[in-house]
């Protein structure tokens, strides 16, 4: 016969981890308006930037810009964007696992769970990815730009995760630079002063830190969702752990409470 007192403190065990499980869940519910607002205005001005990058990429006088220089002599580098906090069902280890296509890339990582691995015990090096700031991906911006265009690098990417629904959030790579000419000129009847070249030359940057700000926005709101479904679905496992086990114990407890009655029964008959 099960024993109850053992049933009894696993049922508070059980219920205990649903009231923390819960708390988190109502903790992303109320971050995930937020992190959408700061998701779409970001990914609405890098989309317009990347409008006139494209239209500038188009034009004859940059097609020698070194932003746009195809080369194998520098370095691959990848900006690697993880969360903060783990709890977020597969989002840490998505990332992880797409990064193992790229094994011997140099890593740019946001987030403390991405900086641990990549930069583990350099407390310099971690960058949180909530709170990650306009200022951040400025300066961080301004030092990549300054390697690439050195040739240092070669080639420039960032690794996000992608919110394709408050369901579904998935990996993905984008390629920054070089930049590469649109298949075809976009027709967006922009004037360039004083010339396309001298305003590619000083956009670059910018342009590079509003695709890295996008990303840790995308990436954050996807963390969110992912916190709410995991923390969601581990509440209703515990929801049903906990009726199995009260159900387990009230069948020890009558079987307990029959036995007592049965071994009363049997010693007033002898």
């Amino acid at each position: 016969m099960p024993d109850t007192k053992k049933l009894r403190n696993r049922i508070r065990s059980v219920q205990s981890t649903l009231h923390l499980t819960h708390a988190m869940e109502l903790v992303a519910s109320s971050k995930i308006r937020r992190a959408n607002a700061a998701r779409e205005a970001s990914g609405d001005h890098a989309a317009a930037f990347r409008k006139a990058m494209d239209a500038l990429a188009a034009s004859d006088a940059c097609a020698r810009s070194p932003w746009m220089r195809q080369s194998e002599d520098g370095k691959t580098l990848l900006v690697v964007i993880a969360g903060d906090r783990g709890l977020a069902g597969g989002y840490n280890a998505n990332i992880f696992r797409a990064m193992r296509e790229w094994p011997d890339v140099e890593v740019v990582p946001i987030g403390k769970r991405a900086c641990d691995r990549y930069h583990p015990g350099d407390e310099n090096a971690r960058i949180l990815a909530e709170g990650y700031t306009a200022a951040h991906a400025n300066d961080l911006a301004q030092s990549l730009c300054q390697r690439f265009e050195s040739g240092e690098l070669s080639r420039m990417g960032i690794l996000y995760t992608r919110l394709v629904s408050m369901m579904s959030q998935v990996p993905e790579l984008r390629w920054i630079l070089p930049l590469q000419p649109p298949g075809e000129a976009p027709k967006t009847g922009m004037v360039f002063e004083p010339d396309e070249e001298t305003i590619l030359n000083a956009a670059v940057p910018a342009f590079v830190a509003g695709e890295i700000m996008a990303c840790v926005q995308e990436s954050f709101a996807s963390e969110v969702a992912a916190r709410r479904n995991a923390m969601d679905s581990a509440g209703k496992n515990a929801r049903e752990m906990i009726d199995d086990l009260q159900l387990q114990y009230n069948r020890a407890r009558q079987g307990a409470i029959t036995q007592e009655i049965t071994e009363i029964v049997a010693g007033g008959n002898a």
